[in-house]
C-alpha cells in the first residue's frame, strides 16, 4: 500500500503529541481546492471542496495521496466545479458548502453563500444526488441572504452565510454566521423552510443587534454527550463554553477560550506572537475526550486543553502544528512555502485517537494520530 507521505511535508512540524502524519488530495483528476469542512463517521469521510463548489463521500478512509471519491454532490463530474454547477442553485448544486454533519444514515450540509442548509434522509449513493429538504431558503431554487436579499431583517426561517451544522443525531443546530446566531431545531427538520425552534446570540429570531457578550460571528458550533457546548466565535478571536447547552438560550457562556473577559477581543491578544492561551480567527473546536481540540486557524495551529477549560483564558496544555506555543504561522518551516506544515485550516474532527484536519490553505487533509 502507497503511503500518504509526501516529500514536501514533514511530519515533524505537527509536534510530539501525534504520530503517523500523512496527507490526502482528493481526486487526482481535480485535487482539493480550499477544503473547508470535513467529517469522519464509521470510517466514511466527508470533505467540502468548498472552492470547487462540491462535497465527496468516500465510504472508506482513503489509505493513499489520490482516491476517487464513491459520492460527488453539487457537481455532475469530476471535473466540474463551478458555482451551482455553472448555472442557477438547484436541490443538486452547491455554492462554497462548508460544514457537514453526518451520522452514516443521513447527511446535513451548510450550503453557505446559497445561505441554506441541504438534508439528504438517506446517505446519497449517487452522483448529484438532490437533496431532500432546504432549510434557509422558501425553495430549492432561491438563494438570497435572508430571503429578500442583503440588509433584510432575519426570521425563524431565514439565513446568511450558514458555515456550520452540527446534530447529535436528534437536535440540529446551525452556525448562521451572518446573522450572529446559531439557530436551534429541536428535531432535525424532514421539512423544508422549517422554522428554527430556539436561537443563541439573540433574545427573538428577527433580532440583528448584538453585544459583546453574544456569539459575534459563530463559525461552528459542537456539543458533547455530556451536553457540553462550544462555540468557535472567529471575530473575536475566542472560543464561548457552555457547561450546559440548554443555558446557552438564556445565559452568556460560562467559559472563554482566547480571552480573558467578553470585552476583549485582541487577535492573540494584541501580542506580537501567539502563546499558550491566545487565539487567531479560530474557525472551529471539537470535544476530545475530557477536554477539547481548538482549531486555532489565524496561528496554523491547534490547541489541546486535556480537560475541558474551567476558567477564562486558560492556558492549553499541549499544540499540534508548531514546535511551540510561541512560534508564529511565518517560521522556519513556512519560508519557502506552507507545504511543511499547517496552514490555515478551517475544520477538524476526530475518529476515536485518529485526528483529521482540512488543511485549507494547502489544499488537502492531513489525517494523524493522536498520542494520549
Amino acid at each position: 500500500m502507497e503511503e500518504l507521505l509526501i516529500a514536501d511535508f514533514n511530519p515533524d512540524t505537527l509536534g510530539e503529541h501525534v504520530t503517523n502524519a500523512r496527507l490526502f488530495k482528493g481526486s487526482e483528476k481535480l485535487p482539493f481546492l480550499a477544503p473547508r469542512g470535513v467529517h469522519v463517521v464509521d470510517n466514511q469521510l466527508f470533505v467540502s471542496d468548498t472552492g470547487q463548489n462540491r462535497v465527496f463521500i468516500w465510504h472508506q478512509l482513503p489509505t493513499t495521496e489520490y482516491q476517487e471519491p464513491d459520492v460527488i454532490l453539487g457537481q455532475e463530474a469530476i471535473e466540474n466545479a463551478g458555482r451551482n454547477a455553472g448555472g442557477s442553485v438547484t436541490a443538486s448544486t452547491l455554492h462554497y458548502p462548508s460544514g457537514i454533519w453526518s451520522d452514516g444514515q443521513r447527511l446535513i450540509v451548510a450550503d453557505a453563500w446559497n445561505h441554506r442548509v441541504l438534508i439528504w434522509h438517506q446517505l446519497p449513493t449517487e452522483t448529484a444526488q438532490p437533496a431532500d429538504v432546504v432549510l434557509g431558503q422558501p425553495n430549492f431554487t432561491t438563494n438570497l441572504p435572508n430571503v429578500t436579499g442583503v440588509g433584510s431583517d432575519p426570521t425563524a426561517q431565514s439565513m446568511h452565510w450558514c458555515y456550520g451544522v452540527w446534530s447529535d443525531g436528534t437536535q440540529l443546530w446551525v452556525a448562521d454566521t451572518g446573522n450572529r446566531r446559531v439557530l436551534y431545531y429541536h428535531e432535525i427538520p424532514t421539512e423544508s423552510y422549517t422554522p428554527a425552534d430556539k436561537v443563541i446570540g439573540k433574545t427573538h429570531l428577527a433580532e440583528r443587534d448584538y453585544i459583546n457578550e453574544d456569539p459575534i460571528w459563530p463559525y461552528s458550533v459542537k456539543v458533547n454527550e455530556q451536553g457540553h457546548m462550544i462555540i468557535a466565535d472567529t471575530q473575536f478571536y475566542r472560543a464561548l463554553l457552555w457547561k450546559d447547552h440548554q443555558q446557552a438560550f438564556s445565559q452568556s457562556a460560562d467559559i472563554i477560550i482566547g480571552q480573558n473577559t467578553f470585552e476583549d477581543c485582541g487577535q492573540n491578544q494584541y501580542r506580537l506572537a501567539p502563546e499558550a492561551h491566545t487565539l487567531n480567527w479560530c474557525y472551529d473546536a471539537c470535544f476530545y475526550k475530557n477536554g477539547i481540540l481548538m482549531n486555532d486557524t489565524g496561528n496554523s495551529r491547534i490547541l489541546w486543553f486535556e480537560e475541558l477549560p474551567t476558567m477564562n483564558n486558560a492556558p492549553a496544555n499541549a499544540v499540534i502544528g508548531k514546535r511551540n506555543f510561541t512560534t508564529a504561522s511565518d517560521n522556519r518551516d513556512t519560508l519557502l512555502g506552507t507545504q511543511s506544515s499547517l496552514y490555515w485550516q478551517f475544520s477538524i474532527t476526530t475518529q476515536n485517537d485518529q485526528l483529521i484536519i482540512a488543511d485549507t490553505g494547502n489544499h488537502r487533509i492531513v489525517m494523524a494520530d493522536l498520542l494520549v
